[in-house]
């Protein structure tokens, strides 16, 4: 930190500016404080000379955008922007969260190489970062040891392109940008497009630095050091024995021998970043030097305002500079281990028993290494789909020439022949860089002219083609691609019929994808607004829709047959259904309730007669949807509202089924009666007759929870996974868990029962005993959701799918086989996508669906 300068703006929109924090080629940080005492942002504010150009001005927005859509994990939530140039007085700028943190150079100033725990974590971090930029088919270009930030909890990134990683950058005249960028790769140097692989080798690169201080082939003068990244070997020597393997294959000068961003992540930390980093670790002076700016920051942030103005005053050079720091190195250092500097302690409270991972043998083969790529049919990012309903896309989409920016820099002089020229002349060529549609040249510099950028525009419709994927990693190529049309709105449910049709329901009708090829068949508005569409034989869909059963015709939609609640149960008129609680075969359960009047007794003589009551009465019906009649009903006790209990289906068994009653739907009564407890309720699978109803350790209403046929639950207890007996409500085995996270909904898999949980993890345990057989993570992003699971209809692949992307593991034993990830149907100034991924499996097919867009992957 240092005090503001003269010229140094003051404020920032609401934010008012406290001191600088460090300085780049392109832009100011400042620590500025909000309305609140305590509210502490990073001010990431361009130079004004670069401001004043056009074209800076929209890759600073491309920047910004990006940063947006990656907030999240590693990367901190942007708070405000005004990237736009409107009001204070047309300055350029992005709010971040302030996290107390050091740039990775500044931490090798401080202590030099970082242990190798310390590198693997932040490799990890950054990978998996990287990851999920390469998912949108773009290219970060924003590594640099002064763009990394080693904060107490894991690493940061603060870049997100070109510009954010600039070693130099300059207005040059008739509106152009000149860029340098600081790093380089060998396939720049040549003049050709940088692609994800440029990233993995720029990280390379710094996991280089940060384990040995210094950088291979990048230090030094620039023409010299890319005369070395085209041509020469790095010196690895000093890099530790466990990760000169894969630093070495991150700087293979083919960008096709470099491994993927999810491959490094997984090679570097099987668990995660997060995972490896709980309990610490940075080394203990690093510690000492992010509390000690830690407390300076605070100091600032509550500082007494100055007379008639609300918040602190700024720090400026002809003032006294920034208030003493109390030494906190006693503190830090004591809740270090001495013998590792802070940084090998494991994380407490962490069971070993049940969740070690193996350690990594690197003379072993690595299925892993290229089958961990997260990727996305490539249309621009923050660009609307144009693809009509039952497009056939058997391969990546092409960015359109029309979404590059209409830009023409001089051309390269000839080079030597066999050899990239690198002198100073070759320093301005330039090569469009993948979809984020900007110039890097040879030596990485960047000349962007001063035009507006073209408009995109409507490309014709791709054809069909049977070209198969060629690059490991990647998902195979979907069989189709269905889009949902614009002029509806989005899907409600999504449901597969007999392995021939995806059926969708939504507000105005209900419509039908045959599964070949994914071309919508037919459309039903008598369906409009239904719940599940279950299969009622060969030739019918079943579906409850608000009022009423419908069995629609899998030919064309047409309404074959209709049961409306209201007069289609004898005994019970005006009868409602809250929703279906579950279907196996042909059997339906669902609960309903109607309201009954019930005379009041006769008065005793010279009494008047009292009131009639009206009772609300509930039901649990089995039904069967293919013979269209009831099996049974048996009363249940009557909802919060009043009106029928909402049900969910835990399991079914050859003579009765569990259910559990919503919490939302619970009476006073029930609520006291469960002490906090979910609530599990046992019938009879052929009469419906009541068996049991129980509690089952601290299982919550909320926390996940399934049963399987053997009589079995497994449910989240805490931070752990639990099995029951639910013949005697006994536990059978415990999964720990991690402090702070939870199990979502476990999947049964013959002998082995696949899990999933907060930490963005998925695993397999054996279900008779409870032993972990093997833990991964998916590298999403942190969230309080645990991912969804699923199992391929040939049980070889599981898939996990959350709001960021699907991944696929090999179901036996963990490997990675691909991730997947797309942008979905957003407006470029509009709000991201942000619907959870959903995966339908049956046979050798697996359909992904996220918001109005369906993709058909063929799977093992």
């Amino acid at each position: 930190m240092e005090a503001l300068r003269q010229d140094d703006p003051l404020r920032f929109g609401p934010y008012t500016t406290l001191v600088r924090l460090r300085e780049t080629a392109v832009a100011v940080q400042y620590l500025a404080r909000g309305a609140a005492s305590r509210d502490l942002v990073v001010i990431t504010a361009a130079r004004p000379a670069l401001a004043a150009l056009p074209v800076f001005r929209r890759r600073f927005q491309a920047e910004a955008r990006t940063a947006d859509r990656l907030a999240g994990g590693w990367v901190a939530a942007q708070l405000d922007t005004r990237t736009d140039g409107s009001g204070d007085a047309d300055l350029l700028w992005t709010a971040s969260e302030y996290a107390p943190a050091l740039t990775l150079a500044e931490a090798i100033e401080t202590a030099g190489p970082l242990p190798e725990r310390a590198v693997r974590i932040l490799g990890a971090g950054i990978a998996e970062t990287l990851s999920r930029v390469h998912a949108t088919g773009a290219v970060l270009q924003g590594l640099t040891p002064t763009t990394v930030l080693l904060a107490e909890n894991g690493p940061r990134l603060t870049a997100f392109g070109p510009l954010g990683a600039a070693a130099d950058a300059e207005a040059r005249p008739g509106g152009q940008l000149s860029v340098r960028l600081g790093y380089l790769t060998p396939e720049q140097v040549a003049g050709t497009e940088a692609g994800p692989a440029s990233d993995l080798f720029v990280l390379g690169l710094l996991l280089a630095y940060a384990a040995t201080g210094s950088t291979p082939l990048a230090d030094g003068p620039a023409v010299e050091a890319a005369d070395r990244i085209a041509h020469a070997d790095p010196e690895l020597g000093a890099v530790p024995d466990a990760l000169r393997d894969l630093v070495t294959r991150c700087l293979a000068k083919d960008p096709a021998d470099r491994p993927t961003a999810g491959a490094v992540a997984a090679e570097l930390a099987l668990e995660g970043a997060a995972g490896l980093a709980k309990g610490g670790w940075l080394p203990a002076s690093l510690s000492v030097a992010v509390a000690e700016q830690d407390v300076r920051a605070q100091s600032l942030g509550t500082a007494p305002p100055t007379s008639g103005d609300s918040m602190a005053a700024p720090v400026r050079a002809d003032v006294p500079a920034v208030p003493e720091v109390p030494d906190v190195r006693d503190a830090v250092v004591s809740a270090a281990d001495p013998a590792t500097g802070g940084s090998e302690a494991p994380a407490p409270g962490r069971d070993t028993r049940t969740a070690q991972f193996g350690i990594i043998d690197h003379r072993a083969p690595r299925p892993d290494l290229v089958t961990a790529q997260l990727s996305m049919p490539g249309e621009l990012p923050g660009l609307p789909a144009a693809l009509p309903a039952g497009t056939l896309v058997p391969r990546p989409l092409p960015v359109p020439a029309a979404y590059l920016p209409a830009l023409a820099p001089p051309p390269p002089p000839p080079a030597a022949p066999g050899r990239a020229a690198v002198d100073r002349r070759t320093l301005v060529i330039g090569a469009a860089a993948g979809a984020a549609g900007l110039l890097v040249g040879g030596g990485g510099v960047l000349a962007l002219g001063s035009g507006d950028d073209t408009k995109p525009t409507d490309d014709a419709e791709p054809g069909p083609s049977t070209s198969r994927a060629t690059i490991a990693g990647l998902p195979p190529q979907p069989r189709w691609i269905h889009t949902h049309p614009a002029s509806e709105p989005p899907p409600l449910t999504a449901a597969l019929w007999n392995d021939r049709l995806l059926v969708l329901t939504g507000e105005t009708h209900a419509s039908a994808v045959d599964l070949r090829t994914g071309r919508r068949v037919w459309e039903s508005p008598d369906a409009a607004k239904g719940q599940a569409a279950v299969p009622a034989g060969k030739e019918f869909c079943f579906i409850a829709g608000p009022t009423e059963f419908l069995w629609l015709s899998a030919k064309d939609g047409r309404v074959a047959h209709r049961v409306a609640y209201a007069d289609g149960f004898d005994g019970a008129p005006y009868l409602t259904v809250p929703q279906l609680v579950g279907a196996s075969g042909s059997t339906v359960w669902f609960t309903g309730s109607n309201k009954v009047t019930v005379k009041a007794p006769k008065p005793k003589k010279g009494k008047k007669r009292g009131k009639d009551q009206q009772v609300v009465k509930s039901y649990l019906f089995g039904y069967d949807i293919e013979q269209r009649k009831e099996l049974w009903r048996t009363p249940v006790p009557t909802g919060r509202g009043p009106a029928a209990p909402v049900y969910r289906l835990i399991a079914v068994r050859p003579d009765d089924i569990v259910v559990r009653q919503s919490r939302l739907s619970l009476t006073p009564a029930d609520v006291k009666a469960a002490k906090g407890k979910g609530m599990f309720r046992g019938f009879d699978r052929r009469t419906g007759k009541p068996k049991w109803t129980e509690t089952f350790g601290v299982v919550t209403p909320d926390g996940a929870a399934m049963g399987d046929a053997d009589g079995v639950l497994y449910a989240a207890a805490g931070d752990d996974l639990r099995a029951f007996g639910t013949s005697d409500g006994k536990p059978k085995w415990t999964l720990n868990g991690t402090r702070g996270s939870h199990f979502g909904t476990a999947v049964e898999a013959g002998a082995l029962l696949h899990t999933t949980n907060s930490n963005q993890e998925v695993g397999a345990v054996d279900r008779e005993s409870g032993q972990l057989r093997w833990q991964r993570s998916t590298e999403g992003t942190a969230t309080d959701r645990s991912p969804t699971i699923t199992v391929s209809g040939t049980g070889g692949t599981l898939f996990a799918a959350s709001s960021d992307q699907v991944t696929a593991f090999a179901a036996a034993d963990g490997r990675r086989l691909w991730k997947f990830q797309d942008i979905g149907e957003q407006d470029p100034k509009g709000a991201t996508v942000t619907a959870v991924y959903e995966v339908l499996p049956f046979g050798k097919i697996a359909v992904v669906w996220r918001d109005r867009v369906f993709y058909a992957f063929p799977v093992a």
